[in-house]
């Protein structure tokens, strides 16, 4: 029934000048749809991210949207050049290294947050 439908994660912002300014600006998104109250984001595969003004934002702690990437070494390095912050982590079963990227079963993830709070991530399978 679903299997075939595109995601799309839906996060909410208290500033959308300032989200906009991160998902266009550092991350290098393009805007598929907007108006002064949401912003709609190409985000590749045929897959997009929904921003919204949200009074007041509330971010849930936990990843919310992970982007598909086939070098996170060089992914996070573009990244922090244009200015963002990566998480660390150092819990039992997940450790990020100098790199700020946590590799486990095959699989590497590095996590970072939009301006908003909202916990994004990088994964390389």
């Amino acid at each position: 029934m679903l299997a075939n439908s595109p995601v799309t994660p839906t996060l909410p912002a208290t500033d959308l000048k300032r989200a906009r300014s991160f998902y266009e600006g550092k991350l290098g998104l393009k805007v598929a749809q907007e108006s002064d109250q949401d912003a709609t984001y190409e985000a590749g595969g045929g897959t997009n991210i929904y921003v919204w003004q949200r009074e007041p934002a509330q971010a849930t702690g936990h990843t919310e949207a992970a982007f598909a990437v086939d070098d996170i070494e060089q992914e996070v390095s573009a990244l922090k050049g244009k200015g963002v912050e990566f998480e660390s982590y150092d819990m039992p079963g997940l450790t990020t290294d100098e790199n700020n990227i946590a590799s486990y079963d095959g699989v590497k993830v590095a996590w970072f947050k939009d301006t908003e709070g909202n916990i994004l991530s990088l994964v390389q399978m």
